[in-house]
Order: C-alpha cells, then structure tokens, then sequence
C-alpha cells in the first residue's frame, strides 16, 4: 500500500490528526523496505510542497508535520508500546497499560496509533459514505482485506478482497490452486504468530470472528499455502524458531516458554521425541499463551497449538514411530535407489556433494546411509525418478 499509494496514507493520517488535535506524526516502516521509504519521501515532499502537510496547512490555523522513523526490523515494534518506544530511542520492549496510549504516548502525549491499512480506508469512508464501506459485510467485520499468498500456490502476489469470502475461494479461485499439481493440505494465515488451517476447512469464510475460531488469525493477511508434502510438526518448528528469536525476552514466560516449545518441536523432528513430550508442549503453549504481556507472547502458542489440534496424527507419528508422514524430516528419512528403475546412468553420483553414492557404469548404483547428509539433489537430478524416500 505505501507503495502504491503514499498519498492515501497520507490523507488518512491527516484527517486522523485534524479529528484529534494533533501536530506531527510519524511514519514506523522497517528499514528493510526501502522502496517503501523512498516512495513515502517523495509523497511527503510534493504534499509540502502542495501545502498539504507543514504549517497553516492550505492557509489554515492547522498544522501537522509527518517524519520517516525506519525500524530496524524487530517484529515486537508491532506491539504498539514497543513502537513507540523504538520511536523514542529506546529498546523496542512492550510496557504495561495503562497509561494507554490514547492518554500518553509518545513523549507522554496523546496519541493514536494505527496500522497503514486502517488509514488507508479514512478517505474512501469520508468521500464514499459509510454504506460503501460496509456494503461488504460477515458477521461483526465489514469492508475489505488485503492478503499476500506465497507458497505453493499457482499465483503468488498481494490481492484485496471483501469480507465473507472463502479460504477456498482466495487460495484455489484467485490463486489458481496448488503449484505442485499435488493436493493442498493447509495454509498458516495471520503472519508468523498465525495459525495453521487445514484443507477440509477451507470453505470458512473470512472474517475476524471465523478465522479467530480455527486458531488462527487474520493478522496482517499474510497466508502461506503448503500441499500434502509438508511435515506441519517442521513447519511448527519453523515458525516458533522465528518467533523464539524476536522475543524480546522481558517476560519470563515468553523469553523461556518458546524457546522450551523449539528445544521439544526439534526433538520431534529430530526423531528423539518421548511419549510426554505432546501434553508437555500443549501445556507451555497455554502458560505462554496467557502469561505473556505482548501480542508477540500470547500469539505464539498459534502455529504449534493449531497444528497439534488438526495434525496430531504427524506429531505422533514422529514421537511413537520416529517417521515423517511426509518425509521431509532429515533424521527421519532415509534415501534409497529402486533397483527396477535405476539405470546406472552416473547422474546421481556426481550431484551428490558428500560421495555417498556409488556403482559402476550402466548398474544399480547404491547409496551410502552414513555419509548420505538427505541433500535431497540426487532425487532432483535423477531424471529416471529411480531415487525413492522411506
């Protein structure tokens, strides 16, 4: 949206800061978007110039100054207090409310906080009425969402949609469906922190108080599609491995619960799982998910809590059978050559970076187990799909 269209967050903020009284505002975008930044400057720089922003705004007694505060990319400043406080200097860490910030904020002022989204709608609803707004409408949540699809999905990209629509719709209508040709099995919708929503419940429609009973979150709209060849106990890991290093670490259950959820999800992955390990994990999920201060905290119990309760065959099949139902699991796989199906053709040996495999010309070649590293290049190079998982 800054991107696209920096004036429309400008012209929100501006009427944000007419309804409120306030001066100056500041624009928090992470320094890792410098499109973004650089976009924003030269849309601040022509509405200075328009008198649109700075003194006695259009010869009027309103003044509001706008300034590029570039983040350094920690996923707490999404909490609000943690914002203001990177805006101020300090260490980006979430403080108790109240004082909310409505009351006092930064440099103990009033201020109002909202997301670019949320600001980006202020001028349509003015222009537009009300009823523009809201004529897309499910449930409690009205309006529109804007979501980036990635993943194994046909097409990848940022699309607006109104409320009440499908998950199945959006991933497989817009989208085009799976990539890999094979069946999708789920998607992680909300960011990071979301939540895991599998296949058979993809005819939900989206909205806050639908997706919110999955497990998941709306969030930013970020939504990840995977197909069946997705091990969701790695993809738990995954997630839990980023949000582990963007906690802050100023709550105790924050700072050691999720770095105790990673040490269990990596046993399980690494085969060394025991048979208390599922209700222990289940149990510091919950402690974390109520204890912690922020939203970082009390969301990241999501992605292992919602694939615990729609995959729990695979997290059991990891501790009871030390397998990965989808072979993706390194420790838990193990590569071998089909003896019908090789023709000794060499290929596999010499994409191998480990020398694990070997045989002569025009015969079944064979792999070594102890040096194989489970690279997986010999599979994607073997144009005779002689090389099989187990």
């Amino acid at each position: 949206m800054i991107e696209g269209d920096p004036h429309g967050l400008l012209e929100g903020m501006l009427i944000a800061a007419y309804a409120t009284g306030a001066r100056y505002g500041y624009i928090y975008c992470r320094a890792e978007y410098p499109l973004a930044i650089k976009r924003l400057k030269i849309a601040i720089a022509e509405a200075e110039e328009r008198k649109f922003l700075g003194e006695h705004i259009l010869d009027s007694g309103f003044s509001f100054n706008l300034s590029i505060k570039e983040g350094a990319g920690a996923f707490v400043c999404g909490e609000e207090t943690a914002l203001m406080a990177s805006i101020q200097g300090r260490r980006g860490m979430p403080s108790l409310r109240p004082p909310f910030p409505a009351e006092s904020g930064i440099h103990e002022s009033p201020t109002n906080i909202n997301n670019v989204e949320t600001y980006e709608n202020v001028a349509f609803i003015i222009n537009r009425g009300p009823g523009a707004f809201n004529q897309y409408r499910c449930g409690k949540t009205v309006g529109t969402k804007v979501f980036a699809l990635a993943g194994k999905v046909k097409r990848v990209g940022l699309v607006e949609i109104p409320v009440g629509m499908t998950i199945r719709e959006l991933v497989e209508g817009i989208g085009g469906g799976s990539s890999t040709g094979r069946p999708l099995k789920a998607i992680q919708m909300g960011g990071p922190s979301g939540g895991c929503i599998p296949e058979r419940l993809f005819d939900t429609t989206i909205d806050v108080e639908s997706i919110t009973a999955t497990g998941a979150i709306m969030g930013s709209g970020g939504i990840v599609v995977m197909d069946d060849q997705t091990c969701m106990v790695d993809v738990a890991r995954y997630f839990l491995t980023f949000i582990q290093n963007e906690s802050c670490g100023k709550c105790t259950f924050c700072r050691i619960g999720t770095k105790r959820m990673l040490d269990i999800l990596t046993r399980f992955t690494n085969g060394e799982g025991a048979d208390q390990d599922l209700a222990l994990l289940e149990d510091v999920a919950r402690h974390v998910k109520k204890t912690s201060l922020c939203g970082l905290g009390q969301l990241a119990p999501n992605p292992v809590l919602t694939t615990i309760r729609y995959f729990r065959e695979e997290y059991e099949a990891h501790i009871t059978e030390k397998r990965c139902p989808a072979k993706v699991c390194k420790p838990l796989i193990r590569f071998t050559i089909a003896a019908d199906a090789c023709v000794g053709c060499g290929t596999c040996t010499k994409s191998c970076p480990v020398k694990a495999i070997s045989g002569e010309k025009k015969a079944l070649h064979h792999i070594d187990s102890r040096l194989c590293t489970r690279c997986g290049l010999c599979r994607e190079t073997c144009t005779f799909h002689a090389m099989a998982v187990r």
